[in-house]
């Protein structure tokens, strides 16, 4: 068994920072066929299928969006965690936080309960299997100050399903869509807190419908950073930054910023350097 000490710090020059957790000292849970065992911030790492879901850059944008402009989250919930990608970099990102994370698919939500133990983060990340619409599953009286979604993007029947049950429920929209997030997010944020997610904006009824979820569950989108895969594309999807219209003075409840665009590569097609800071944020080599 490797001791903190043994561990190996770096990675092509990079330093990777935080804590080493549990599984890196060989303490953790053991790869089992047919799953691959991936770093996604610092020296956490996460479990996933070979030939299931895999997390995603939009995952990432989202717990980092989230919790940058909610940095003082005590309390934060996951909705549709999938494998917990969003959760366990949110838990890296702020480590005095306690996050619920709420996954329908039992498979995932094991995968995710695998990785929290993996990186030592049993007690403080509750990996609940259900339906978030479900009123068992959030009690009424659970309140957040951050909470996180990555939805699903499409209605079913508006595209090819894919080849695992687990990639169908995280592209299509099997268990409720942006509006569903939006009204449950609304539920449970605590006063003054804050909902963040990622939702494309390209065709332009995308866009329409993240309004419309918000503004039927009485939220305001303060502030929008659209997201292009490549610098001089059109942005395909955005990250937004939503609170309770009620938590906010008058005039400010109309108005959002729309920050500058980030792009994911360069013209060439190498790291853009506004994205390799945002990695370099949640302690992912740039």
């Amino acid at each position: 068994m490797e001791t903190t000490s043994q561990i190996n710090k770096t990675f092509r020059g990079w330093t990777i920072p935080g804590p080493v957790p549990p599984g890196a000292r060989g303490e953790g849970p053991e790869l089992e066929p047919g799953e691959t065992l991936d770093a996604i911030s610092g020296h956490y790492k996460i479990f996933q299928l070979r030939r299931g879901h895999r997390f995603s850059t939009d995952d990432v944008l989202t717990a980092w969006y989230g919790t940058a402009w909610c940095p003082r989250a005590e309390d934060i919930l996951d909705l549709g965690s999938g494998i917990g990608s969003v959760g366990m970099i949110a838990a890296w990102r702020l480590p005095r936080s306690r996050i619920v994370a709420v996954e329908a698919q039992e498979e995932s939500a094991q995968l995710a309960k695998k990785s929290a133990h993996w990186n030592g983060l049993d007690d403080r990340v509750e990996i609940r299997c259900g339906d978030f619409r479900d009123k068992s599953v959030l009690l009424k009286d659970e309140l957040f100050d951050l909470v996180l979604g990555s939805p699903p993007y499409f209605p079913l029947g508006s595209g090819v399903l894919g080849d695992h049950p687990q990639k169908v429920a995280c592209r299509f929209e099997v268990r409720g869509s942006i509006v569903d997030y939006c009204s449950t997010a609304a539920s449970h944020l605590r006063a003054g807190g804050l909902f963040a997610c990622v939702f494309p904006v390209f065709p332009g009824e995308q866009q329409e419908r993240v309004k419309a979820g918000a503004s039927g569950a009485g939220l305001a989108i303060v502030r929008s950073r659209p997201i292009a895969l490549r610098e001089g594309e059109r942005p395909l999807l955005s990250l937004f930054a939503m609170m309770r219209g009620s938590d906010l003075p008058d005039g400010i409840d109309h108005t959002c910023w729309t920050e500058p665009v980030l792009s994911i590569r360069d013209r060439q097609g190498a790291v853009h350097p506004d994205y390799a800071a945002v990695k370099l944020a949640f302690g992912f080599p740039p």
